[in-house]
């Protein structure tokens, strides 16, 4: 088993810097090619245009049919009691007995006799018992008030795993100041004696080395979780551990469906486990903008659990402790932590290594700060750092080219072009189909081309055709809405609406702009180290 890989620090090799070069070389590289055409040609230049639009209309069309794809996926999955299920596989003999020859219509139920007729099969020991299995929640803080944490606990609470088989760990900042550390003395007041274990973790300032941001805080509390496990004599596979921002709000089953597909897959030790990260909790008080970027956002982890093979760690997910040890946690030389996960484990467990999808949602907030105009701001402070995983392609890149590369060529050719491609067309579709309709022809305004007159007009059409599909997500939007709070009135939901017209703003000034941000850092080396903390407000 080779040796954990982790993103260079100092000066890079030439073959890493071309690869941190290369996003934004393919982004710039897409608009200037249309401007070249253009100039050239407009015959040209127009095909070049026609081409993207329509593979962008394909992409509309296809992602619209998986986000309702997914949702319903969700909604049948955390109608099933996971709860029971999960008990019946402690006694899988007399629970088959029992349910074999049922015909209850459950979304899976045959899958669930499969298992339990596999595990009742099996070996004593070969799989882990329920009553064996642990959950360590990490939750991690900076500055947050106890208003933002304090409904994050009560939630764990009201999850229907037990609660003496979990074990929080909360994850504070010595650099929060002594007001994170009186926060973090009262949720140890108030919860300690709620769970089976409540650790406090105080991540000291400017440890050399680290990169100032949430990998380095979570992988100190993985240190104080190791050393706890270890202490009350519990073994590292039957613990799985979570990462939680301050403000996630898991579903009721979360925990009990993780615990039963480890329990499940005989793979456990080498598969993350990946929820659907649902950005609602606090939908109805942010702003219009941020509104529309955190529906957005939702679809797209509703489409990523369709596609399994394509599913990588975002935000929150679980990962089994013994693995964790294994791979000194997550890296501490990166702001993006949790998707650069995904490329260090895989590499770890020489490409033996997948996320499962779990179709459960952990509540997030949308971007909600103390005015609007700090929270437009915090929301572009959120996306540039989220679309510095553009740092990814070269830690990948450099890897996939490497003599001591331990992972299949071709398999992770495909996950390596599948990540460039992300976040090249992340920053460069959305200006190219807003405003390349108008290249050809102001490159050739005496021309009497047919084509490049017209061409403004035909793409026009074809994103009217594209713009049926945002209705779509309007519908799916205000179905995944929460309660409506009684501080606002019905008509709030018309807004809800309208709010929608300006999602080709938004996609240029937060989606592409945000991209070709991180990725000109990225260009020119102008690295991002400390990670800028998206202020959590709540509105009462």
């Amino acid at each position: 088993m080779s040796k954990v890989t982790e993103i260079p620090t100092g000066k890079r090799t030439p073959l890493y810097r071309f690869f941190e070069m290369l996003p934004a070389l393919l982004s710039y590289g897409m608009v200037i090619l249309l401007v070249v055409l253009s100039s050239i040609s407009s015959v040209l230049g127009a095909v070049y245009l026609l081409l993207i639009v329509i593979m962008s209309l394909v992409k509309a069309i296809g992602v619209a049919c998986r986000t309702v794809q997914g949702y319903k996926t969700v909604k049948k999955c955390i109608a099933l009691n996971w709860s029971k299920r999960l008990q019946e596989l402690e006694d899988p003999v007399a629970s088959y007995e029992k349910l074999v020859g049922s015909h209850k219509d459950e979304y899976a139920y045959d899958e669930h006799l499969q298992n339990l007729c596999m595990v009742a099969a099996s070996e004593e020991g070969y799989f882990p018992k329920p009553s064996q299995i642990y959950h360590a929640v990490i939750v991690a803080m900076y500055n947050e008030t106890l208003d933002v944490l304090a409904p994050t606990m009560d939630c764990l609470l009201k999850t229907t795993y037990p609660k003496e088989r979990m074990i929080v760990v909360v994850a504070y900042e010595e650099r929060g100041g002594a007001e994170a550390e009186k926060v973090a003395k009262v949720l140890e007041k108030n919860y300690k004696k709620k769970f089976g274990g409540f650790i406090l973790s105080k991540h000291p300032a400017d440890i050399e080395g680290e990169v100032i941001g949430k990998g380095g805080n979570i992988t100190y509390a993985g240190q104080a979780l190791k050393k706890y496990v270890k202490d009350k004599g519990l073994r590292y596979s039957d613990v799985i551990v979570t990462t939680l921002d301050c403000d996630n709000k898991p579903h009721p089953c979360y925990f009990d469906l993780v615990a039963y597909e480890y329990i499940v897959h005989e793979d456990r030790k080498r598969l993350s486990y990946q929820p659907v990260s649902i950005f609602t909790n606090n939908i109805w008080d942010a702003p219009a903008v941020t509104r529309v970027v955190a529906s957005t956002n939702s679809f797209w982890n509703l489409v990523c659990t369709t596609r399994p093979h394509t599913l990588r760690n975002f935000a929150s997910h679980s990962q089994p402790l013994d693995a964790l040890v294994e791979m000194d946690f997550w890296s501490v030389h990166t702001i993006v932590e949790d998707g650069h996960q995904y490329w260090r484990s895989l590499f770890y467990f020489d490409g033996d290594y997948d996320v499962l999808p779990i179709r459960a949602p952990i509540y997030q907030d949308a971007v909600l700060s103390d005015s609007f105009f700090k929270t437009l701001k915090a929301q572009w402070v959120q996306l540039r750092r989220w679309d510095y995983g553009a740092s990814d392609v070269a830690f990948v890149g450099t890897y996939l080219f490497s003599k001591k590369r331990t992972v299949k060529f071709w398999p992770l050719l495909a996950k390596f072009v599948r990540l460039l491609d992300g976040h090249v067309t992340l920053a460069a579709i959305a200006p190219i189909v807003a405003f390349g309709g108008w290249v050809p022809l102001l490159f050739n305004i005496e021309s009497r081309d047919l084509l490049s007159h017209n061409l403004p007009l035909v793409v026009s059409r074809i994103q009217m055709v594209a713009a049926m599909m945002l209705f779509i997500s309007i519908l799916l939007s205000l179905k995944m809405l929460p309660p409506r709070p009684a501080r606002y009135k019905k008509t709030k939901k018309i807004i809800m609406v309208l709010q929608w017209i300006m999602s080709p703003v938004i996609a240029i000034v937060y989606s592409s702009f945000c991209a070709f941000y991180s990725q000109t850092r990225l260009l020119f080396a102008l690295y991002m180290e400390k990670f800028d903390v998206t202020q959590k407000s709540v509105k009462k």
